[in-house]
């Protein structure tokens, strides 16, 4: 059955974009959010993770669920895992004294559901080929084939695999159509690409004249 979705769920600001379905490695060590990891691992549901910016939080986040304690420390401190499920705007924030008072925020969120759009074929292959070409430069080392991916997941899992800039993936997070992301997408990996080859055929150079001078 899987968690359930209240609206009204505890709220973890950090400088971290969740999407759904990526997998988000934590260390608790807050006791506001070790009491909130415990809660929901209890009840088995879910803690809404939000953008924290300077200025403040963004109000579009993504619930997360805890798949996993990893690991127990004698102060309370631990180590967890945790997916990204359900993509919710903040309606309200219940607490807005918490800040201050360093307690746990609440708020009343709204789920967002996709709109119904098809996605384009042809820029769905843009992206994967995109994709297999940034992370092939990046992490010097060719991705798994994402061709069979369900196709509502794609771009999620691109956004959610890359390094991209937070407020970037934050704009994926926001858009509410798989045809849309995808595009946007592309868009995005089409300007960042050139820049990844160039900085790769500049650390090229620069270790091997480091190489020359040894």
């Amino acid at each position: 059955m899987g968690p359930t979705r209240p609206e009204r769920i505890p709220l973890f600001p950090l400088n971290v974009v969740l999407l759904p379905g990526a997998a988000l490695p934590l260390h608790i060590f807050e006791p506001r959010y070790r009491e909130m990891v415990r809660e929901c691992v209890e009840s088995k549901t879910e803690f809404g993770l939000l953008l924290s910016l300077p200025k403040g939080i963004v109000r579009v986040g993504c619930t997360a669920e805890v798949m996993d304690v990893v690991k127990r420390y004698d102060d309370g401190r631990m180590d967890i895992v945790t997916v990204g499920r359900a993509p919710f705007r903040l309606v309200e924030l219940l607490n807005p004294q918490a800040f201050e008072e360093e307690t746990l925020l609440q708020g009343h969120i709204d789920y967002l559901d996709d709109r119904d759009r098809p996605v384009c074929q042809k820029t769905r292959r843009s992206l994967i080929e995109l994709y297999e070409v940034c992370h092939t430069i990046i992490f010097d080392d060719y991705p798994r084939s994402i061709q069979n991916e369900v196709p509502e997941d794609l771009s999620y899992i691109v956004a959610g695999t890359l390094p991209m800039d937070l407020m970037w993936k934050q704009q994926v997070l926001e858009l509410r159509s798989e045809a849309d992301r995808q595009e946007w997408l592309v868009t995005y990996l089409r300007e960042w690409a050139p820049h990844l080859h160039k900085e790769e055929s500049l650390r090229q150079k620069a270790e091997g004249t480091a190489q020359e001078l040894n």
